[in-house]
């Protein structure tokens, strides 16, 4: 085992592997396989990635943004706005645990956003009640587009 230091050059490499997919994000694990039963990693996400809401029926999940600017959204199952809250370092929002059962998205503000996340393992494809079926789908574009300039202005009106 060895001691794995975050640096700014491994935000930069995963930002730019999140800049060159065509999701516009990209995760960096700490943990070895799937089935480890805790999952860390460094998402990076880019504007314009689209995050179909979603819940975890069996874990709560942690994420604290370390460089960038992102906005969290939670929805009822109905798909209605409950809470949204805009993360940057060195700010009054800094992170957020969403409790299992929670639908959310999120939203890049900014290039080169990395947040670190935290969730129980092992993992496992979401199920269908798990999926905000009430919004659309990735494929769908034009409408995933609206959908994500929608919860945009949440933040930026």
């Amino acid at each position: 085992m060895s001691v794995e230091l975050i640096t700014e050059d491994l935000l930069d490499d995963v930002s730019n592997e999140a800049r060159d997919s065509d999701r516009l994000r990209k995760n960096y694990n700490f943990h070895e396989a799937n089935e480890d039963p805790c999952h860390r990693l460094l998402n990076a996400v880019e504007p314009g990635t689209y995050v179909m809401p979603h819940c975890h029926r069996d874990c709560d999940e942690t994420m604290i943004i370390v460089r960038g600017k992102m906005g969290v959204v939670f929805f009822d199952s109905d798909g209605s706005v409950i809470q949204h809250a805009l993360l940057e370092p060195n700010t009054h929002n800094v992170g957020v645990t969403i409790p299992k059962g929670v639908f959310h998205s999120l939203v890049a503000v900014e290039t080169g956003t990395v947040f670190f996340e935290s969730k129980a393992g092992p993992y496992r494809p979401l199920a269908d009640n798990e999926i905000g079926r009430f919004a659309p789908e990735p494929q769908e574009t034009q409408a995933a587009n609206n959908f994500l300039e929608t919860m945009l202005t949440l933040f930026y009106p």
